[in-house]
């Protein structure tokens, strides 16, 4: 290949793995916490951030008490999808809509924005403090750092949340630079991003089963059982995460 975005991405995995490594046990212990206790995970993104939420929810060999924020209007389904700029910035519009949301003291809010410094991000995680959550920001520190905050707060998602993870993209996310093109292309967050939170998922699941506790775990619907396994523990919590 003429470019070398495949090897730029696991050299930036590679490093994720050793610099993370504290935060997400950590990560992978709040969340342990919370479903022991019969808490909930909650996860939001505005946007592209947004797909994030997606790939956790609903998804063989993932957890089923994850709760996605879908925001109206901050979902890549939107049209005009520049609309979605528009009121990632607004501020009050997410804190607003997201106040309809149940989220408990116990449960655990992960927040992803590479950049973190619009209002969407911030105000969502403002409020899961508010209510008691432990709130886990997933975002690039290189970036964040490198801008100023947009929100009338004063902050950016990385100074208002209990625990950062530093996803290691670069400023602009993108990361393949080409020869007479002064734009980089490719970017690399949502990749990072989906192995970082997988990793968690799956090490809050060993946690839970040191402790004797069975992960409830979406098995593939295309396996034999696989839509009793499923329904037998989306019952449980029905009426509860948001998708059911």
């Amino acid at each position: 290949m003429r470019t070398d975005y495949l090897q730029q991405v696991l050299s930036r995995l590679q490093a994720v793995m050793v610099s993370q490594q504290a935060v997400m046990e950590q990560a992978a212990q709040w969340i342990a916490d919370a479903l022991a206790n019969d808490h909930l995970l909650w996860v939001f993104g505005a946007s592209h951030a947004g797909i994030l939420s997606e790939e956790l929810v609903y998804r063989a060999g993932g957890l089923v008490p994850i709760s996605p924020i879908f925001i109206p209007g901050l979902t890549c389904d939107v049209r005009p999808i520049t609309l979605t700029s528009t009121l990632e910035r607004l501020d009050g519009y997410a804190a607003s809509a997201v106040r309809e949301v149940p989220i408990q003291a116990g449960d655990v809010l992960i927040v992803h924005s590479v950049s973190g410094r619009n209002a969407a991000p911030v105000e969502v995680a403002l409020y899961g403090k508010e209510r008691g959550a432990r709130v886990i920001a997933l975002t690039s520190l290189d970036y964040s750092q490198s801008v100023s905050p947009r929100s009338k707060t004063g902050k950016r998602l990385f100074e208002v949340a209990d625990l950062i993870i530093d996803n290691g993209a670069p400023r602009g996310d993108a990361i393949v630079q080409l020869s007479g093109f002064p734009q980089r292309v490719a970017p690399v967050s949502t990749v990072l991003g989906a192995a970082i939170l997988n990793a968690i998922v799956a090490e809050a699941c060993a946690l839970l089963m040191e402790r004797g506790i069975q992960p409830p775990v979406f098995m593939s619907a295309n396996l034999e059982g696989g839509d009793e396994h499923n329904a037998r523990l989306m019952s449980r919590y029905r009426g509860r995460v948001l998708y059911l």
